[in-house]
């Protein structure tokens, strides 16, 4: 039901930002106004469309997530008493009823390829992850705070600029450089976003979160946290080199495949991502090592 649900949230934020950008140019001239917001024509574009992500895109598209969670569960919570985890999971079932929305818009309209949308399928449900935790502890809680309402209003903020921002470091590498290297930054960034998924899912569910610094003294902190830094940046760009992998072969015919240097480009690409990759794995697993050496 809440996967439906979803999907009709995703034709209303579509119906909203089309309102939006009616409204918005009668207004003044939107347009005219992203593109003044910056010196150089690059930048005024990637300005405007960062612009655009934080007034418009974010807001609507996980303000009607939120109001597609909001609305059938404060309906289900007359008849049932809803556990933290259980909203979290209705959040989650929206977000992937949004995407679906919008992968059918995107392959319909043929504006991106399967892969792509493959990658950004999970995308919405790590977007609405901090404010799903925060709706859930506030429903569940017996003794409902205004600072718990502060809370969700907090991390609903934190959807919306990481919303935000993956649209924009998304839309980078179609720039000339130094713009380009902003893409580098969207692979760490989805890492990262996916990790603390996890973690609060772990955390409805009761478990105990994954530790990764747990050096008690200043330095020995600073110095794990750039680890973990080195290993988002290693795996997600490990990651990002099989995603470009696969969009170079993709218009290969299958026959061309089997050409000497076609493989040996293959091969080369695919060891060096994963040298990259397992390097960041083995920096995720001797961090936690530590943790457990110091806590168990």
């Amino acid at each position: 039901m809440f996967f439906i649900i979803g999907a009709i949230s995703g034709i209303l934020a579509l119906s909203l930002e089309w309102i939006f950008e009616i409204v918005a140019n009668k207004v003044g001239d939107w347009h005219q106004i992203k593109r003044c917001l910056a010196t150089s024509r690059c930048a005024s574009t990637l300005f405007g469309i960062a612009l655009r992500q934080l007034v418009e895109v974010g807001p609507i598209e996980e303000g009607c997530k939120l109001v597609a969670v909001v609305v059938p569960t404060c309906y289900l919570q007359r008849r049932y008493r809803l556990l933290h985890s259980t909203v979290f999971l209705f959040t989650v079932a929206v977000a992937l009823g949004f995407t679906a929305e919008e992968n059918w818009i995107y392959l319909f309209h043929d504006t991106a390829s399967i892969l792509d949308r493959t990658i950004g399928t999970p995308v919405h449900a790590m977007f609405s992850a901090p404010w799903g935790y925060a709706l859930g502890i506030y429903i569940s809680s017996h003794t409902r705070l205004n600072r718990d309402k502060k809370f969700i209003f907090r991390a609903w903020l934190n959807s919306v600029i990481c919303h935000a921002l993956v649209n924009v470091l998304s839309s980078a590498w179609r720039y000339s450089l130094p713009l380009r290297f902003l893409s580098y930054g969207l692979f760490p960034f989805l890492l990262w976003m996916f990790w603390r998924l996890e973690q609060l899912l772990r955390k409805v569910q009761g478990k105990p979160v994954i530790i990764l610094i747990s050096d008690r003294t200043p330095q020995r902190r600073y110095w794990q946290r750039s680890l973990v830094l080195f290993a988002l940046v290693l795996g997600g760009n490990a990651i990002f080199g099989l995603f470009l992998l696969a969009r170079i072969l993709s218009p290969l015919s299958p026959s061309k495949l089997f050409d000497v240097d076609i493989l040996w480009f293959i091969f080369s690409r695919f060891l060096l991502n994963l040298f990259f990759g397992v390097l960041a794995w083995g920096i995720y697993r001797y961090l936690r090592h530590s943790a457990r050496r110091r806590y168990f």
